[in-house]
């Protein structure tokens, strides 16, 4: 007998297991314009609640995904294993979980969360390439009754795995979205930049707007004051074709902006700076931010144009204690395995470990950029006459700086060094940029063999 799911599918669908009943229906059908194996949990059902063939339908399904090198989508709203099934259940998520783990990489995994996802389930969202949930979803692996037996802190479902709590707080969210359509719009939008799988190119875009479009705007976004702060997605909208940015993770780590926009029609993966946000230095939170979005754009094949403009790694103890070092080598390391096509534009500051992390030219960019005002050195003015001309007079210090400004902050040094590749004026940057990406569209990398590498987790 068909399980009651299958009728959310469309007649042309093809359906994956319809003759076994259960929370969880799977078939391969139409999302928008693309074809996608799509798994829906049925949450009328047990509120959800996953028995040991749920998670097998799942796993089939992403093994279909795997086979046929479609994209994976999943519309999830699980109360957890079904505690009636017993061990078993919990057998049936693992099942699941271990064939997304071999999606990964290969074809797009992407969720969306339309109420509850609860305890071992809830880990399915961590193994997903993107996540969109609903306003009224919840995820958690420990709920606020066990929260408070184990610390006597009473808690909200919605403070502790509400969707806003993972858009600000724990980064599990990728978008948050009114209601079940608006996912499935946030689907499409999503796979409008994706290709099908990790063999094929991402698809292009229709546009109308001419890649050597000047854009004398971008100049007057940035400040004169070099402490000034700007929106750098406004700068990244003046750039991108017909003005248009999906910015993924908004709320999480926002002094770090991450998205896809495209350039000449060629679809990108964006990493910016963000100088409203602690000046758009780097921390944990938005190193592990940029490093998972700039993996997952070399696993898909989308060249990456960064953007930079950030004093260096934000300081302090808490920091360093919580493993600043390790977390801040995730960037580093995501950037310099990258082996798409890479493109980076200093805009202004760009000091000391973070220039290097934020992919600079020794990292193993194709094509380092920058405009006129861009100050690319170890540290800024103040600290270096602090730390090379400690013993002189306080009053002769702002004298000093100027001389280290005038001598060491700008892009010229860096350039003659081959250090960064061209300067160029505000108002060629988009031509510049879309030339660049156009060009660099036939760049392959040999690999060298090896099991896997080791991620600093």
């Amino acid at each position: 007998m068909p399980q009651p799911g299958a009728s959310l599918f469309p007649a042309s669908s093809l359906a994956i297991r319809a003759g076994v009943r259960g929370t969880i229906s799977a078939a391969v059908t139409e999302i928008g314009e693309r074809r996608a194996v799509v798994v829906r949990a049925d949450q009328t059902n047990r509120r959800g609640a996953l028995a040991p063939t749920d998670g097998e339908t799942l796993a089939v399904a992403a093994q279909v995904a795997l086979d046929e090198r479609r994209p994976l989508v999943a519309f999830l709203a699980s109360s957890g294993a079904d505690v009636n099934e017993g061990v078993a259940a919990l057998h049936g998520w693992g099942t699941a979980a271990r064939r997304l783990v071999q999606c990964s990489g290969v074809v797009p995994v992407l969720l969306v969360v339309t109420g509850p996802a609860v305890s071992g389930p809830a880990l399915l969202l961590g193994l997903a390439d993107h996540v969109v949930m609903t306003a009224d979803a919840y995820a958690f692996l420990s709920g606020p009754r066990m929260v408070r037996a184990f610390t006597g802190v009473p808690i909200a479902t919605s403070e502790l795995g509400g969707a806003g709590t993972h858009a600000r707080q724990s980064g599990v969210a990728s978008m948050v979205v009114p209601d079940e359509e608006a996912g499935r719009e946030a689907i499409i939008d999503l796979l409008a930049y994706l290709p099908d799988n990790n063999d094929n190119e991402p698809p292009l875009q229709d546009t109308d707007d001419p890649a050597e479009r000047a854009t004398p705007e971008a100049a007057q976004l940035i400040p004169d004051a070099g402490t000034g702060s700007y929106d750098v997605r406004r700068l990244i909208e003046s750039l991108a074709d017909d003005g248009l940015f999906l910015e993924l993770r908004a709320q999480w780590a926002a002094n770090l902006v991450t998205g896809f926009a495209s350039f000449g029609g060629r679809p990108v993966g964006v990493v910016a700076n963000q100088p409203m946000t602690i000046a758009g230095t780097l921390d944990i939170p938005a190193s592990q931010k940029g490093a998972r979005f700039v993996a997952f754009c070399d696993a898909f094949n989308l060249p990456l144009v960064t953007f930079v403009d950030t004093p260096g790694f934000y300081p302090g103890k808490d920091l360093e204690w919580r493993g600043m070092i390790r977390k801040g080598a995730q960037l580093a390391y995501a950037y310099a395995r990258a082996s798409v096509p890479r493109v980076g534009l200093t805009l202004r500051k760009s000091y000391g470990g973070a220039y290097i992390v934020m992919d600079s030219k020794r990292m193993g960019s194709d094509l380092s950029l920058a405009w006129p005002s861009a100050e690319i050195a170890v540290m800024g003015a103040r600290g270096a006459v602090e730390i090379l001309h400690r013993r002189s007079d306080r009053a002769d210090r702002p004298a000093l700086e100027r001389q280290y400004e005038d001598r060491f902050l700008n892009p010229y040094v860096a350039a003659e060094r081959g250090l960064v590749d061209a300067i160029i004026e505000p108002a060629g940057t988009r031509a510049a940029l879309c030339a660049a990406i156009a060009s660099l569209s036939s760049k392959r990398e040999r690999l060298a063999p090896r099991a896997h590498d080791n991620t600093p987790l």
